[in-house]
């Protein structure tokens, strides 16, 4: 192994297309495009409000993709029906409201641990990976164990947030609190991801915690494409993702 494996999320080239309406850039392109330059997996959220991925980029990514498709989804009657009928290889569960501009947080799975252990069973029945997004938090950590999500996902936008503020103490307290997380879940029995935020710089140093089996990217991929080109935004991504594996791998 050379690293987590690497997951591209393809939500905000949806989000360039609904800006003008019509049905360029296609996501489901640059998903094709993304699984063509090696991503293990490719990311798509359908929200309640269609913002940016939509049904029909649901159907098409089934189609098309030989890579499997982590589908994103708040915990709501239409969306397990709609992950049902669709049956991805991969459910992340993730908390969404309305008004917010992208997801803000963990999922609180210990406050709502009866009603999730419900909601996922059937999806687990149908051969979906659910994962579950939540904070580097223990006890959220124990009560996705105890509902029976295989896979976590753990939020890591506030250790980006405190490398692009230039804030190292809290960078640090952060990346520890997410060290302790993987290890956690390592030892429970789960397969730990992390997600949201990362760029080439928070992409290298959270890869080098031993045990992250998964990287989900794709704001900051969508942007750097921009004026690279997503291949070369790719490629320099899972070299940063390889160089902080071996970088973790030197100092155990």
């Amino acid at each position: 192994m050379t690293g987590p494996r690497f997951g591209v999320n393809i939500d905000h080239v949806a989000t360039i297309r609904n800006a003008r309406g019509g049905a360029s850039p296609d996501p489901v392109r640059a998903a094709l495009l993304a699984e063509r330059s090696g991503a293990d997996g490719i990311t798509a959220h359908l929200r309640e409000d269609r913002r940016h991925i939509g049904d029909a980029d649901i159907e098409a990514l089934m189609s098309a993709l030989t890579v499997p498709l982590n589908f994103e989804m708040a915990a709501t009657h239409e969306m397990q029906t709609i992950a049902l009928r669709h049956r991805p290889r991969a459910v992340c569960i993730v908390p969404e409201k309305r008004e917010e501009r992208t997801t803000e947080g963990g999922l609180g799975v210990a406050q709502d641990g009866n009603r999730l252990t419900e909601f996922i069973a059937p999806l687990r029945e149908a051969g979906c990976r659910v994962s579950m997004f939540i904070e580097a938090d223990p006890v959220q950590i124990d009560a996705s164990c105890q509902i029976g999500a295989p896979v976590i996902e753990l939020h890591t936008g506030t250790f980006c947030e405190a490398h692009l503020a230039g804030d190292i103490d809290r960078r640090a307290r952060e990346f520890d609190r997410l060290a302790e997380g993987v290890r956690i879940g390592t030892e429970a029995g789960l397969e730990v991801h992390l997600g949201h935020g990362l760029d080439f710089e928070t992409a290298r140093m959270v890869s080098a915690i031993p045990d992250v089996a998964e990287l989900n990217i794709g704001h900051f991929l969508i942007g750097e494409s921009v004026f690279i080109g997503l291949e070369e935004a790719m490629r320099r991504m899972r070299a940063a993702m390889e160089a902080g594996y071996a970088e973790g791998r030197a100092a155990t």
